[in-house]
């Protein structure tokens, strides 16, 4: 096992979770893709006052779903998509096929990923990283509704 090179950690933030707000966001994809997220989310964290704590996302779909991934090359997100197609592709042999030939390899693909993710919330903003953005994984093939839960807990400003 290596050692660290260096280690630091903040002071600590203490914060009592009284506000629950929640909202649902609901995105009209154009099929297969990437959707960012990113500034619907902080816009719910804006009027949702928040300052500390977090914010929950629920994708309520079994053939959609969320991830934070880089957003400052394109081509990053077309490697995502070769390589999740690679993983559940469309000619697998799948025997559930009744809403159509892209529905099986859409449910594999949702069960690799995430339905759910929570980002913090620091000084009322999310705490991504510089390249980080929140996307929509929409793995049908036609354009779909997606509806997405969003939760906001923690103190408010």
């Amino acid at each position: 096992m290596k050692t660290p090179r260096s280690l630091a950690r903040t002071p600590l933030t203490i914060t009592s979770a009284a506000t629950f707000v929640s909202s649902t966001l609901t995105v009209g994809s154009a099929g297969a893709g990437f959707v960012d997220l990113t500034r619907e989310i902080e816009g719910f964290v804006e009027d949702a006052a928040g300052a500390d704590g977090f914010v929950l996302l629920f994708c309520r779909h079994t053939s959609a779903s969320l991830t934070i991934q880089e957003n400052a090359d394109p081509s990053v997100l077309d490697d995502l998509t070769t390589a999740l197609d690679r993983l559940a592709p469309v000619d697998a042999g799948w025997t559930h096929r009744t809403e159509g030939p892209d529905d099986m390899p859409a449910h594999a693909k949702t069960m690799l990923t995430a339905t759910a993710l929570q980002i913090p919330v620091m000084n009322g903003k999310l705490a991504l990283g510089v390249w980080q953005a929140i996307y929509l994984i929409e793995h049908r093939t036609r354009p779909h509704r997606r509806e997405i839960v969003m939760q906001f807990v923690g103190t408010t400003r």
